[in-house]
């Protein structure tokens, strides 16, 4: 029987229980940081549609800007031209003065971060806008200087509505760019919104089944806990209990050889008596050997079944009270040795009081077979005559010992009486 238990199993004990708790406080913190996360990209997915959306607006005013102040400059060069009035040049000044300004406000706007195709556009607006300008500059020079044929010959020809439709094909791609960047950045927000309710539902249902968990983890750690406690004082007990039965079977035992001893000493001076003191001191020590293999102290504890038999009915057996073994070899597993030699024990010694053998003539008759892997056996006892101390059928300790090494054996047991005398089947399961 093992002791309390050692520091190395309690400290095993102890930490034991804690990696499931850290385990379900792991995936409650991979939850929790999951849900974060995905929180985080949707406000970052929104928050980067409301700024793709204020660049967007702010580009596409800047280039209307842009297409404005060139329709302007060009609206103030065909006034000036048509009536030779200086306040005509008022739209074409300002916008001169602007137009720089306002690519450089695009640029700022458009930023470094733009793909290739942005940047090759902006370089476009801005070397076709330098080009406008400087188209409109010597035309008005030349009204200036009165050179009218040569400006109307210009201002007919190709040369500013390329450079304009050029412009304006620029501006709309870059747009076009622009309108399909702030599409896809609400795309992008709108697929998070749609995600996170559901996502969130379930990861809420995830929490609240980890904390489930948890809490049921808690509660068998707490009981756990209470049956280690509780297992450590039973094992205590069952120390002290093999304690009390180490020591009774030892006092029992000396008992055994200070009555061999006296028997032994008493024949000393009677050799006449030799015969009968050594037959008294087999039976004593067919009884001791008996008593050990139901106590499960035997050295060499008996596996075949006759001879757990034998060892049960040897101490009382005599001329008078004879028994008869029928049955093949069998071998009983270590764990059947000792119920199964209770139980022959007690029913010996109810043979011996007031069955079979308390009288002289009586027979026991002890059988066993295999069923499967089953063991039978018929203990049968027959009476010469009844016994004046026979069992009044009242249940005492002996019948409630034969009971529980029954259930110990895993088996059952049945009694049935008869004229004669008694007759007991017991069978159980030899397997493991």
């Amino acid at each position: 029987m093992t002791g309390s238990a050692t520091p190395t199993a309690r400290h095993r004990w102890s930490m034991g229980p804690r990696l499931p708790s850290l385990i379900l406080l792991a995936i409650a913190a991979a939850a929790l940081l999951g849900g974060v996360v995905l929180i985080w990209q949707t406000i970052s997915a929104e928050r980067s549609q409301r700024e793709q959306a204020e660049r967007t607006s702010a580009v596409l005013q800047a280039l209307r800007e842009v297409d404005r102040t060139a329709v302007e400059a060009e609206t103030g060069q065909r006034g000036y031209f048509i009536t030779l009035d200086q306040r005509y040049l008022a739209p074409y000044i300002t916008a001169r003065e602007q137009y720089r300004v306002n690519l450089a406000h695009l640029r700022r706007l458009m930023g470094a971060n733009i793909s290739p195709r942005q940047r090759e556009l902006l370089g476009d607006i801005a070397r076709l806008n330098e080009a406008k300008f400087a188209e409109l500059a010597e035309t008005v020079a030349d009204i200036r200087d009165g050179d009218l044929i040569d400006v109307r010959r210009r201002i007919l020809s190709d040369e500013g509505q390329s450079v304009m439709e050029r412009l304006r094909s620029a501006i709309r791609e870059l747009e076009t760019i622009e309108v399909a960047a702030l599409r896809q950045a609400s795309d992008k927000a709108a697929t998070s919104e749609a995600r996170i309710l559901p996502a969130l539902v379930v990861l809420l249902a995830f929490i609240l089944l980890t904390l489930g968990l948890a809490l049921v983890h808690i509660i068998r750690t707490a009981d756990a806990e209470a049956r280690a406690a509780n297992a450590q004082e039973l094992a205590r007990a069952r120390d002290r209990a093999d304690l009390l039965s180490r020591e009774l079977n030892h006092r029992i035992k000396n008992l055994f050889a200070v009555i061999l001893a006296i028997v032994k000493m008493t024949g000393r001076d009677a050799p006449e008596a030799r015969p009968a003191i050594d037959r008294i001191s087999g039976r004593i020590h067919a009884l001791l050997k008996a008593h050990e293999v139901t106590q499960g102290t035997s050295a060499h504890p008996s596996a075949a079944l006759a001879d757990l038999v034998d060892t049960a009915l040897k101490p009382y057996q005599s001329n008078e009270n004879a028994w008869v073994p029928a049955g093949l070899p069998v071998d009983l597993p270590e764990r059947a040795v000792v119920p199964l030699g209770l139980v022959l024990h007690e029913l010996t010694t109810n043979a011996v009081k007031y069955g079979a053998w308390a009288n002289p003539g009586g027979r026991i008759d002890v059988s066993w077979r295999m069923n499967g892997d089953r063991l039978r056996l018929d203990w049968r006892e027959t009476c010469s005559s009844p016994s004046p101390d026979a069992d009044p059928g009242q249940p005492g300790f002996g019948s409630s010992l034969i009971d529980g090494s029954a259930r110990q054996l895993g088996g059952t047991i049945e009694r049935v009486s008869h004229p004669d005398g008694i007759v007991v089947r017991i069978e159980f399961p030899l397997g493991e």
